[in-house]
């Protein structure tokens, strides 16, 4: 290995959101749970743009009062699903994309920077079916995000300190959601001005990329004798054609056109290696200081806790997990720098109906199976791995 990051269990406070809202009341709560960092989600009662200035003034200053008070630390910062319910800096009107960058994220790095927290992610754009469905279109609103992205990066750089990272996804609407759609995000803001914008991994983010892998062409010759093809085409064209070569009855043809058209549309389609949660971290894992933590059974992404029940059909374990990011950073390919720390952040979510108590088991029992892997905060992955080993 390379390089060996700093390794850090973080609680990320979505688990509060509408009942421990005050900056005081969740970060005791972390603190009597077990844990000294959190990720302080935007949907918890500090929006940048639904709070007023003087607001957020205050809310700063309640941080800063409980950190010392508690002993807990907010290591970063991350967009909740008042943001990702937009679609963002890929916005078709530039003013508002501006808006967005200005108001919603340069004025939040200020704030979180001045607080001494590490860093930023967010996940905070969506490109619209229209755009998905006109490839040069599409390539304009990934070009916008893109740039938007390198200015951001660059802003990072010059308030010093403070790293900003992109969550990736699992449709194709919502990019990147493969692992080379992430590999040249990452290259072309990087490759820009030397400005490096990061990815955050999301241990439950790889279960809808098997619904869109692109077809063979015997699958899509068996498809013509049915009533719906059954399988993934990816755009509009492709529906249309595959429609009229099944009323044509001329499948053999029909298949190698279908299968021709998909290539000036590759945005909407995965690989088979993007259904793997591990390969995304073998691939991926030194360049996201945030991970987004949740166990999965891999059909389903429900930001479940590690407790022993879910840990019976969940396939993210503690020792495949950090595994998969020493071999990440061991490749020999770089695209930038490495992250020198890691943020392990447990982005768990609860019912409305599930009492405090129950909350707080839970919470409990996540931390205790990863504290079997990462015993200390600050812990090198070299020596956890070493560990594990004795």
């Amino acid at each position: 290995m390379k390089q060996s990051p700093e390794l850090y269990l973080v609680l990320d406070n979505c688990f509060a959101i509408k009942r421990w809202v005050r900056p005081a009341e969740w970060m005791r709560v972390a603190k009597e749970i077990g844990f000294s960092y959190v990720q302080a989600s935007t949907d918890n009662e500090m929006d940048p743009l639904f709070s007023t200035e003087g607001y957020m003034d205050e809310w700063f200053r309640e941080v800063e009062k409980a950190q010392r008070e508690t002993g807990v630390t907010v290591a970063n910062f991350f967009t909740g699903y008042q943001t990702y319910r937009t679609i963002g800096l890929a916005h078709h009107n530039a003013g508002m994309a501006e808006h967005l960058k200005q108001n919603w994220i340069f004025e939040l790095m200020r704030r979180a920077k001045g607080l001494g927290a590490k860093g930023l992610g967010f996940s905070f754009w969506a490109i619209p079916e229209a755009a998905m469905q006109q490839p040069d279109e599409y390539k304009k609103r990934e070009g916008q995000i893109i740039r938007i992205m390198q200015e951001i990066a660059a802003y990072a750089r010059q308030i010093g300190g403070f790293e900003v990272s992109f969550e990736q996804m699992y449709v194709p609407y919502q990019p990147p959601f493969t692992i080379g759609q992430t590999e040249r995000y990452l290259q072309r803001v990087y490759e820009a001005n030397g400005n490096p914008a990061y990815v955050t991994l999301d241990t439950g983010h790889m279960i809808g990329q098997a619904k869109y892998q692109k077809p063979t062409r015997e699958q899509l010759v068996e498809s013509f004798g049915k009533e719906r093809p059954g399988i993934w085409l990816g755009s509009d064209r492709q529906y249309a054609q595959w429609q009229s070569f099944r009323k044509s009855g001329d499948y053999e043809r029909g298949a190698d056109e279908i299968l021709s058209g998909m290539e000036e549309y590759g945005y909407l389609f995965a690989g088979p290696e993007d259904t793997d949660e591990y390969e995304w971290f073998r691939r991926l894992a030194k360049y996201s200081p945030i991970v987004h933590m949740q166990q999965t059974d891999g059909v389903t992404a429900g930001h479940v806790s590690f407790t022993p029940k879910a840990n019976k059909t969940g396939i993210i374990t503690g020792e495949r997990l950090l595994s998969a990011i020493a071999e990440s950073y061991a490749r020999e390919d770089e695209i930038m720098p490495p992250a020198e720390k890691i943020y392990l952040s447990f982005e768990l979510f609860y019912s409305n109906m599930a009492t405090k108590y129950s909350i707080f088991e839970q919470l409990r029992e996540t931390l205790a199976y990863w504290r079997r892997f990462i015993p200390r905060d600050g812990i090198t992955l070299a020596e956890a791995l070493k560990n594990r080993k004795a």
